[in-house]
């Protein structure tokens, strides 16, 4: 397997410090719009990173990321950047004839006229409109394989196929008790996806009802999350696995609640009354001229690196799936987890727990890929694949996952 990882932020970088300790792949190349990135991502591999190379490549260019995936002879495309280059990479890869995975789905549109009671074009819309394409070229596009969503919709599929005999809810639960020192507001992932999926109108699946939006943050609630981080209040916020579950497995509710406290809320409710949270373009005044520039770009700049805070760092995040339902005619509710505590991935790994929770989920993918165990063709999200394999492997990986009976 040679892979083109493009990519080499806090993610792409993670990715490449777990896949050197694995032997399923051939060769690794590290693509960056900035070439410095991708080349220290590698140089800091030290001797584990002969099967790595570096290569500046604008993933915004579908003629160029074919160009890359013939240059370095690529199989397979991994796809480490924020959503925005969803579709250049997934088309870039179809075209050439590889394989294709990312953490994240394509770009969601609110309803027009009633944006928090029906859905417009919703995350991996885009993506699933061309299926039939990956399907007839004998390709796979497996979507949203980072933690939440793919660990999640994993967990998802192990509990309907061994925990339940009929579910009433499926619900991704993220929390943490992360702090960092120095900063009264640092985001410890991507603010500028961490704005998209909170501030964009919630989805919710019911199996009467089909999927359908309401208001940001609502539906608050407690929830209790293991290994010492404790309750936390979650609230609905956008994201792909409410899109994905529902696609493959029978369950009566899907929701995905995150555990952002009240002061995060309130600074994305603030940065939506004074349009920070904008894609498109405003003219700001430079002392060149006049510059075009996104206000969502210029809060990302103002903020530190996500990829950069973990020796200032502490505590435990948790990403899981609880699911409630039926088996054996008795009523059942199990919490499916994985806790990484940022002290530890910071001494085995150096990255951040949030960034390496995420990276590691696709390349163990990759590696049953490679092995011929996960397969297919076709849009297919991680739930579309046996669980159980998955499983085993990140216990082999020594990052082992848990089951609490609720």
């Amino acid at each position: 397997m040679r892979v083109l990882l493009v990519g080499a932020g806090g993610v792409g970088t993670a990715i490449t410090r777990i896949a050197a300790r694995r032997s399923f792949f051939e060769h690794m190349t590290v693509a960056d719009y900035d070439l410095g990135r991708a080349e220290t991502a590698v140089a800091l591999l030290g001797e584990s990173g002969a099967r790595f190379g570096a290569a500046r490549l604008d993933a915004s260019d579908p003629a160029a990321v074919r160009a890359a995936l013939a240059e370095h002879r690529c199989d397979v495309l991994l796809n480490a950047t924020d959503p925005r280059f969803v579709m250049p990479l997934f088309e870039a890869a179809l075209a050439h004839g590889a394989h294709y995975l990312d953490m994240a789905m394509s770009l969601s549109r609110p309803h027009p006229s009633r944006p928090y009671e029906k859905c417009g074009v919703k995350l991996g819309d885009a993506q699933f409109e061309r299926a039939a394409d990956w399907e007839a070229a004998g390709k796979l596009a497996l979507v949203g394989i980072g933690v939440e969503p793919g660990l999640s919709d994993v967990f998802a599929r192990y509990a309907s196929d061994e925990l339940f005999d009929e579910i009433e809810e499926i619900g991704i639960r993220d929390g943490a008790d992360l702090t960092v020192e120095g900063y009264d507001f640092a985001p410890s992932f991507s603010i500028w996806t961490t704005i998209e999926e909170c501030l964009n109108p919630p989805v919710v699946y019911e199996e009467d009802r089909g999927w359908f939006t309401t208001e940001p943050f609502s539906e608050p609630e407690v929830f209790d999350f293991p290994e010492g981080i404790g309750p936390v209040e979650c609230v609905n916020v956008e994201h792909e696995e409410v899109l994905l579950v529902p696609r493959w497995l029978k369950a009566r509710r899907v929701t995905f609640k995150y555990g952002l406290g009240d002061e995060f809320i309130g600074v994305l409710r603030t940065l939506h009354k004074l349009g920070l949270d904008r894609t498109d373009p405003v003219s700001v005044k430079s002392g060149t001229g006049a510059a075009e520039v996104s206000p969502r770009d210029v809060v990302a700049a103002c903020l530190p690196d996500p990829a950069g805070l973990g020796e200032r760092m502490h505590g435990k995040t948790c990403a899981g799936t609880w699911v409630k339902g039926v088996k054996d005619g008795r009523p059942r509710e199990v919490y499916l987890y994985h806790v990484v505590d940022n002290q530890w991935s910071m001494r085995e790994y150096g990255s951040q727990a949030v960034v390496w929770q995420t990276a590691i989920n696709p390349v163990a993918a990759l590696e049953l890929l490679a092995e011929g165990v996960w397969g297919g063709s076709g849009v297919l999200g991680p739930e579309a694949l046996p669980p159980r394999p998955f499983l085993d492997l990140l216990n082999e990986y020594g990052v082992p996952w848990g089951m609490r009976e609720q």
